[in-house]
């Protein structure tokens, strides 16, 4: 492993995420899967992009239902530890909830830098001894693998998953975030998993300016940061990608076949692959 973490020279400051007048991407999040941890600012940043794209809402809905897919995948695999990283807010349907239902020894540790969702996920899982909480960022990666609660829980001897299914997306090339998740793959071992998701405008070019737009309120430099689906497989380097590849969410081991058209509705493509 590298002496210099990668990430670490451009990196933003910690999410000031106890701000209740400024929007807040997990708190977003959370008001369009119908949760209720939330403030003014969080709802009128939502409404406005959903004026702009109505199909966000259910974007927010089938990005649970996708890894909630990954994570029985995986589990089948035989993976036992997962570590899900800018988690957001506990919601219905979390990634511990569907991975001990499954297997009761399964792992899971949720990294994340926003206040708020540190908060509600210590509370959350304050009488759970087999799932952890780490303040960490992908951007940050050699100091999120050395958290001290991180080591408590993964061995990272053994084959563990990376679950990033919504952050990269808001991350500029600028602050290296290839190299970041290459960091972290580095120090997985064989048959390890990489899963991520990310919005990509392939399918609606005609929404990129004003969504854009938009989010450069709340995201530093996010007119850099829209990938084409290409620039996401770059992500996927050194994996070996599962079938059916990286597509549209809704087109990943679906329990009902979805369309082209269908797929397209919702625009994050998202994939695994495995460590060889």
């Amino acid at each position: 492993m590298s002496g210099t973490e990668p990430g670490g020279g451009g990196r933003p400051a910690k999410a000031a995420g106890l701000s209740a007048g400024t929007a807040n991407i997990a708190r977003m999040s959370d008001y369009l899967l119908g949760g209720k941890d939330n403030f003014a600012a969080d709802r009128e940043f939502a409404e406005r992009l959903m004026a702009i794209a109505p199909e966000v809402k259910t974007m927010a809905v089938d990005t649970r239902e996708f890894l909630e897919r990954v994570v029985r995948f995986l589990i089948e695999q035989g993976i036992r530890q997962f570590l899900n990283i800018a988690s957001g807010l506990p919601t219905r349907r979390n990634t511990h909830e569907i991975a001990q239902e499954l297997a009761p020894d399964a792992r899971v540790v949720y990294v994340d830098d926003d206040p708020v969702v540190l908060n509600h996920a210590r509370a959350v899982l304050a009488r759970n001894p087999v799932t952890g909480v780490v303040d960490g960022s992908i951007l940050r990666p050699a100091e999120m693998l050395a958290d001290p609660e991180m080591l408590r829980l993964i061995d990272f001897a053994q084959p563990v998953a990376v679950l990033i299914p919504a952050r990269l997306q808001y991350l500029p090339d600028s602050v290296e975030p290839y190299k970041c998740v290459a960091h972290v793959r580095d120090h997985l071992a064989s048959g390890s998993y990489l899963a991520i998701g990310h919005a990509v405008f392939d399918s609606r070019p005609e929404l990129a300016a004003p969504v854009v737009e938009l989010f450069r309120q709340i995201v530093p430099d996010a007119d850099n940061a829209p990938r084409s689906r290409e620039e996401v497989l770059r992500f996927f380097d050194g994996t070996e990608l599962v079938d059916p590849g990286l597509v549209y969410i809704r087109q990943w081991r679906p329990e009902v076949p979805q369309s082209t058209w269908q797929a397209q509705r919702v625009w994050i493509v998202g994939g695994v692959g495995r460590v060889p």
